[in-house]
């Protein structure tokens, strides 16, 4: 076992969400953090840069996509045309409700509820911006939405949808089949099945690129394994086992079932569940969040290897870039807080509360950069934060168990897929 040392406290944090809108959070209160290191890690945030990108033509891998600057072309502002086409508009799945409701980012109010398949998991962009999907795991069907105007269509039949991804060239849905242990190769605009990858490990759900958008990294929450795939999903290269790399501060795998919910599915022996997956703002790691281990796994991005961990806060859930890749936001589902690192250190700068207490788990960065948005998973409601003093500006009221919330439009040239893994 490698033993990784670090000790920061955290304390859990429960809420209702009882108003539309919040008093001020107050100031980020800045903390060094503590980080163990197995080796060198990223050392310089991705530079942005100005203009309306295009997005790439279909069936082409974008090699110039900016090896080592993976976010160059998200920056504030950086619409593609057809995302420019999109009415501005966040999209909130709720699992437990069945529904998606819409809010308007202008009012901060829900102007729709659109009933879906059951257990609505992601609201997800699709390779081209030209349509959204919701995925129903439970319901197994992927639901488009028409960005321009967000009317929503007629369900697709598609088995076990938790999560969704796209091929670089932009031709192939993956779909992430949680529930059956495999990875469904689909056509990107039809989702007609081409092929099925088995994956030996319990729990798939998020997944990233490679820079060079050549290999893939996959969490299996349950069994505590990532996969290192293929970009066009037809391999397993490798399993990268988590649990016997120990981690002070963990929680208790025994403790996690007793809670219920995901962690209720543990594998027998697993001691970790990572859970989303973003590549560094230098392209030169995966960073990925583990809601056992209350921090990011940071892994080599040729190897494959750990070189890692970045102690965060109790249940570490969402990983998100800022528009300018200078800082990267990880909610901490199981204390109400979003950890605040340096894109290109990983130190960490600040934690902000949520006051009384929440449940942030996935979102988005608005397209101008000023604002955070995630899901409450367990209050019932949507979390506005503001990106420069982190303050919770606005608590929305929703229905039950919001999960994977799309802020749309979003800048980038093309979708990767999850809510909004852009490129």
């Amino acid at each position: 076992m490698v033993l990784l040392a670090l000790t920061v406290t955290t304390s859990a944090l429960l809420a209702d969400c009882s108003t539309s809108r919040t008093a001020a959070a107050g100031a980020p209160s800045p903390s060094s953090g503590v980080v163990a290191a197995l080796g060198p890690g990223p050392t310089a945030p991705a530079p942005t840069s100005s203009g309306s990108p295009s997005v790439r033509p279909s069936g082409t891998t974008p090699r110039d996509a900016g090896t080592m600057q993976p976010y160059a072309f998200t920056g504030a502002g950086r619409l593609a045309a057809e995302a420019r086409r999109a009415r501005p508009l966040v999209y909130v799945p709720e699992q437990l409700a069945g529904t998606v409701q819409v809010i308007d980012p202008r009012t901060y109010a829900v102007i729709a509820t659109r009933r879906v398949p059951r257990s609505p998991e992601h609201v997800v962009p699709s390779a081209d911006l030209r349509r959204l999907w919701v995925n129903s795991d439970a319901g197994n069907a992927l639901t488009p939405i028409d960005p321009r105007t967000g009317a929503v269509g007629t369900p697709v039949p598609v088995r076990d949808p938790y999560n969704l991804y796209f091929t670089p060239d932009g031709r192939s849905a993956l779909v992430m089949a949680e529930r059956l242990r495999r990875v469904d190769v689909r056509d990107a605009r039809t989702m007609a099945l081409r092929r099925s990858l088995p994956v030996p490990c319990a729990g798939l759900n998020h997944a990233d690129f490679t820079a060079d958008l050549t290999r893939m990294l996959v969490s299996c929450e349950f069994s505590g394994d990532l996969a290192e795939l293929d970009a066009s999903a037809t391999r397993v290269v490798r399993i990268v086992d988590l649990n016997h790399v120990r981690t002070p501060g963990a929680t208790r795998p025994a403790d996690a079932r007793s809670m219920g919910g995901p962690a209720a599915m543990l594998a027998s022996g697993a001691t970790s569940m990572p859970q989303d997956v973003r590549l560094s703002p230098d392209g030169r790691s995966f960073l990925v969040a583990d809601m056992l281990r209350n921090g990011i796994w940071v892994l080599d991005a040729t190897t494959f290897h750990v070189t890692r961990f970045v102690r965060t806060g109790l249940g570490a859930h969402g990983i998100y870039p800022a528009r300018d890749a200078r800082r990267v936001f990880v909610s901490n589902r199981g204390e109400g807080s979003v950890s605040v690192l340096d894109g290109g250190t990983l130190r960490r700068l600040a934690t902000w509360r949520i006051p009384g207490g929440g449940s942030p788990d996935m979102g988005g960065v608005t397209a101008d950069g000023s604002e955070l948005w995630f899901s409450g998973r367990y209050d019932s409601c949507v979390y506005v934060l503001d990106t420069v003093t982190g303050r919770v500006t606005h608590r929305i009221r929703v229905r039950p168990g919001p999960h994977g919330l799309l802020v749309w439009p979003q800048p980038g040239r093309f979708s990767l897929g999850h809510t909004g893994n852009m490129r």
